[in-house]
């Protein structure tokens, strides 16, 4: 063990940390961490909204449309706020200023990405004649769009401040009211960008994600152990590059994912046993069996967080234990963050592959029966397992030890990780009591 990780620092810690050092992906890591506050939130809501205990839903159910407004305005449009997050870091890494950066970064992502729709008539109780648009389109599913269109806007706002096409104001002038002239060209230049792209040239860059990365539908739709690698690698590698991967695959995968669902539970209730069902990987076995805590099995890797000796990964994985419990790991993701983190990264890809391959050799050997009941995503797994293949104990054993090989994969990286973060405690401890002996010094001298 002590020799791998050595392993990581020697060869693996020097490339991640060139690629987390380099100024744009810098700004993306930033940009999303100041979220954090936004998904935990967001996140609690949504475990209120999906407690699988009926009395309780029954008391929750008349209020459910109001109880579910702060998700959709903290999660539910997630990729607004990384917007604005990712351009005012950057711009700060050019010493533009941030907040008209974040307004023009904003700016192009709504253009770029959120099409008005027109209504003639109007549908009675639902909405008025006039135009509207769907919010969905800003939520995390369009988080890559978020990335390209901050870094865009940015780097045309620095170009254009840098060759001096901007308007200048005289000296004394507040710099607000500077900053806002020196931004007007920019704005303009901006909204014709992603104009043109959007709207004359048509061009989408979700949509172009899409049909980019996943030519593979007839691969993704099997039910081979090969067809379940390649969907958890999928949803994985596109959650390590900032991109919702169950967004990305779900128009892809989830009809199929319901056909066969309800093929096993048709089947269970005509009589099939279930160890006899015709569906192994249904979207309840990644569920239940693969995603321990969320896509990457990351609450093996927040179990760790809780032991840390880093102030801040203790405090992560004390904010996200519990809605990690309960199977939402957006705080975790976007608050080590994994994203856009080689480190952390790697284990998130690998360990559900290996889980995945024992689950399913486990499965055809029938030590573990198949999946005939859909439940909320958000029950606890070995329940959710266990309820889900016909009350078999064997199943929510199956869960446990799944966990076990995550912690002990996760492991070495997450000590590569902690060390790096400790690191920057005590460099900062060091800065802190360098500027209060420094102050000291001063009011001694006067």
């Amino acid at each position: 063990m002590d020799n791998f990780v050595s392993f990581l620092e020697e060869k693996v810690t020097p490339v991640a940390g060139k690629i987390s050092s380099q100024r744009h992906m810098t700004a993306i890591r930033k940009g999303i961490i100041a979220t954090l506050p936004l998904t935990i939130v967001g996140s609690f809501f949504t475990i209120l909204l999906n407690i699988p205990i009926e009395s309780i839903a029954a008391i929750i159910e008349p209020y459910k449309a109001i109880l579910d407004v702060p998700f959709r305005f903290t999660v539910g449009i997630l990729s607004l706020y990384a917007t604005f997050g990712i351009a005012s870091s950057l711009a700060k890494s050019y010493d533009l200023d941030t907040l008209s950066s974040g307004l023009l970064a904003v700016l192009g992502f709504l253009i770029s990405t959120v099409v008005p729709t027109q209504i003639i008539e109007p549908i009675e109780g639902v909405v008025d004649a006039g135009r509207f648009v769907n919010i969905a389109a800003l939520s995390s599913s369009s988080l890559f769009g978020a990335i390209v269109t901050s870094i865009i806007s940015v780097e045309i706002y620095r170009f254009m401040k840098e060759k001096n096409i901007t308007i200048k104001m005289p000296e004394g002038v507040p710099p607000e009211v500077s900053n806002s002239f020196i931004a007007l060209l920019p704005t303009a230049v901006i909204i014709l960008f992603f104009w043109v792209v959007r709207y004359l040239l048509n061009f989408d860059i979700s949509s172009f994600l899409s049909t980019l990365l996943l030519p593979f539908k007839d691969i993704l739709a099997g039910n081979s152990l090969f067809g379940g690698l390649l969907t958890v690698f999928l949803i994985t590698f596109f959650w390590v590059l900032g991109i919702h991967g169950p967004a990305i695959m779900g128009p892809v995968i989830r009809p199929f994912w319901d056909m066969s669902i309800a093929e096993n539970m048709d089947a269970f209730t005509a009589g099939t046993g279930a160890h006899d069902l015709p569906n192994i990987f249904t979207e309840q076995f990644l569920q239940w069996f693969v995603w321990i805590g969320g896509a990457g099995t990351t609450l093996a890797l927040v179990t760790l967080f809780l032991f840390s000796k880093s102030e801040y990964i203790k405090s992560l994985g004390r904010l996200s234990f519990l809605p990690g419990l309960f199977n939402i790991n957006e705080p975790i993701i976007f608050g080590a963050p994994i994203v856009m983190n080689p480190i952390l990264g790697i284990p998130f890809i690998v360990a559900p592959l290996i889980t995945t391959t024992l689950s399913y050799i486990l499965t055809v050997t029938n030590v573990v029966p198949m999946m005939m009941a859909r439940l909320p995503f958000t029950v606890i797994s070995p329940i959710a397992a266990w309820i889900s293949t016909d009350w078999s104990i064997m199943a929510g054993v199956l869960v446990v030890i799944n966990f076990g090989i995550s912690l002990a994969i996760y492991y070495p990286f997450f000590k590569v990780f902690e060390k790096q973060q400790l690191e920057r405690e005590e460099a900062a401890k060091i800065n802190d009591a360098e500027t209060v002996m420094d102050g000291q010094v001063v009011v001694e001298e006067n």
